[in-house]
């Protein structure tokens, strides 16, 4: 019946090129005899390249359909992908001659920390972190810098070298000019020129490509003498910056961290807390802080925290979330419960959508719509579910509850009722700084 529209339940039009358009590789399974091999090219595609998803097709009444089917002998590997030696090589010398050489790196690094880091110790470069190359290096690293200091030294420097990431607000929104040249490792090759053609475009595993770099670079690489000063300098100044205007939100992030382990996995959410921990809060470890990226998707928070938790059992996990967002899955405390699922979520309730209502405010005449909350107790909320549940009113409150909740083991819901907490988008939608003007 498929593609008959005739109105079967769940029915849709052409559910195959939904599915194409919204992963990597999509295909229908017509009969048995097809399902090894397409099952087995399923997971070849899957781990090739980039990592996303795949989908299969198949229709009910053809599961229940009986025949002679061949089993593939080996299972499904990844696509061979060599290292680009050539082009490596000619990043190696244009880094080592660089001036103020500087790395960006984003989710597709998360496996590449120690040629990150070797590499950036031998340029004296600083390492930026968006949103998906949180923990890539550690936080407390020397060179390790977030979006406001990244976004200070983007306007001086001369080499860039861009590792799994798409570089969106630095290309689209900081600016760049001829005297920026751009070195850019990515396992996709679409992503290298979808913007703008790099000085050099390599396709590569990136741990893989980056060991190769960091062995060559030594031959070419000039000294930089105080370059190490100022990447520290813009750090700090950087930081006091965002600490000034975010002084509340960074309060409760500090009582956050101190109350996890290094290895403790945080999950972002969209809500003030989130937006300030994408500026300011340390990552010590790859994949503990875990983003929905620019999808921006409200809600995705506690759900995905129950899933971190399944994957990493041993490991602590918090999620945060403002009441609008936590309440998109809040029944997922059901799930949480019946499995023993022990993530600790903070709710930080202020009564509202708390970013559209500043939004309205500031650009409405202080005229709001449909951005005020009708809230339960969240605290009676959680213990109806059965799972520990208390509230907590300052920073010190919260870290000693989380703490708690990590040595208790079960699910937790902490309510941590917050005011209106300051505007990050000043430190988010800065103006243009490249080309600089004179």
């Amino acid at each position: 019946m498929i593609g008959r529209n005739v109105g079967l339940l769940h029915e849709l039009p052409d559910q195959l090129s939904i599915m194409r358009g919204l992963t990597k590789w999509a295909d229908r399974i017509h009969a048995p005899a097809e399902a090894p091999g397409l099952v087995n090219e399923a997971f070849r595609r899957l781990l090739s390249g980039r990592r996303r998803p795949v989908g299969l097709e198949c229709a009910m009444d053809t599961w229940g359909r009986r025949a002679p089917v061949e089993l593939i002998a080996t299972p499904a590997k990844a696509d061979p992908c060599p290292v680009d030696e050539d082009a490596v090589e000619r990043a190696a010398k244009l880094l080592g001659s660089a001036q103020r050489p500087m790395i960006v790196v984003g989710g597709g690094a998360q496996d590449a920390g120690e040629p990150v880091r070797a590499i950036a110790e031998m340029l004296d470069a600083p390492v930026m972190t968006g949103r998906m190359g949180q923990g890539v290096l550690d936080g407390r690293h020397k060179l390790s810098v977030t979006m406001p200091a990244g976004y200070r030294l983007w306007g001086e420097a001369d080499v860039v070298l861009a590792v799994g990431t798409r570089m969106q607000p630095q290309q689209q929104n900081w600016g760049m000019d001829d005297a920026l040249k751009i070195i850019r490792i990515d396992v996709d090759s679409e992503e290298l020129d979808r913007q703008r053609r790099p000085e050099i475009g390599i396709v590569g595993d990136a741990a893989a490509t980056l060991k190769v770099l960091a062995a060559k670079l030594g031959k070419h690489n000039a000294k930089r003498n105080g370059r190490a000063d100022v990447v520290a300098e813009t750090k700090a100044a950087a930081a006091k910056t965002v600490r000034d205007k975010l002084a509340p939100q960074l309060a409760y992030l500090d009582a956050i961290r101190k109350a996890l382990p290094d290895d403790g996995i945080l999950v972002d959410e969209l809500t003030q807390m989130g937006y300030a921990a994408r500026l300011a809060y340390p990552t010590y470890k790859p994949r503990t802080f875990l983003s929905p990226g620019y999808q921006g998707t409200l809600g995705w928070g506690y759900a995905t925290s129950l899933g971190a938790k399944v994957a990493k059992p041993d490991t602590p996990v918090v999620s945060i979330s403002g009441d609008g967002g936590f309440l998109f899955t809040a029944m997922e405390m059901a799930t949480a419960a019946q499995h023993g699922i022990g993530v600790v979520a903070v709710v930080f309730s202020d009564g509202a959508y708390g970013n559209v209502k500043r939004i309205q405010q500031q650009a409405f005449n202080n005229r709001t719509i449909a951005s005020d909350l009708r809230n339960p107790d969240f605290v009676k909320l959680g213990e109806s579910f059965g799972i520990a549940a208390e509230r907590a009113k300052s920073p010190e409150e919260l870290g000693a509850a989380i703490s708690r909740g990590i040595a208790r083991g079960g699910p937790m819901l902490i309510d941590c009722p917050v005011g209106p907490l300051p505007d990050p988008w000043s430190l988010v939608q800065v103006p243009r700084i490249r080309p600089r003007k004179s």
